[in-house]
């Protein structure tokens, strides 16, 4: 499994170079590129201005380093970057949406239901809590507790939230 870092909000626009102040909004997102996902931070004009091509954003306010944190993930950005990776074949996105799962299980969005054997690997059938009718499945790539610590470090840092 490749490794790859997701840097710490810097308080400075990518596309602009301007400065976000604490508590100023701005958009966070990842972008894909030859290295992996990196993170990088745009502020409201810019992003309003150029809309930069990214895999998944959210919008979120600097914090101001002088105050305790209070970082509040949305469940709905969660849901939607699992949906996000449901057809992604590359082994490191296969391991991020099986992390993503299990957080999203232990969120109570998403509830186990089901395992089907297909073609020798394991998939899990879930359902999507407040819905009898909607499931979304997911594979285990029967990862180690070493490589979910890790992936799950990888998403808090994008996240800005502990996971």
């Amino acid at each position: 499994m490749d490794n790859w870092e997701i840097s710490k909000p810097l308080g400075q626009c990518y596309g602009t170079d301007k400065k976000i102040n604490p508590g100023e909004e701005y958009f966070a997102a990842l972008v894909e590129t030859e290295e992996g996902f990196q993170r990088r931070d745009f502020c409201a004009d810019y992003w309003h201005e150029q809309k930069p091509e990214v895999f998944c954003y959210w919008k979120t306010k600097l914090a101001d380093h002088n105050r305790k944190k209070q970082i509040f993930v949305d469940d709905e950005m969660l849901m939607a970057f699992f949906e996000r990776l449901a057809q992604e074949a590359e082994q490191e996105r296969v391991n991020f949406r099986f992390v993503l799962a299990l957080i999203l299980m232990r969120k109570r969005r998403l509830k186990y239901d089901s395992t089907l054997i297909k073609d020798s690997r394991e998939i899990w059938h879930l359902r999507v809590v407040g819905s009898d009718k909607q499931f979304m499945d997911v594979l285990n790539p029967h990862l180690g507790q070493e490589q979910i610590e890790q992936l799950s470090s990888q998403l808090s840092q994008i996240l800005q939230e502990d996971l």
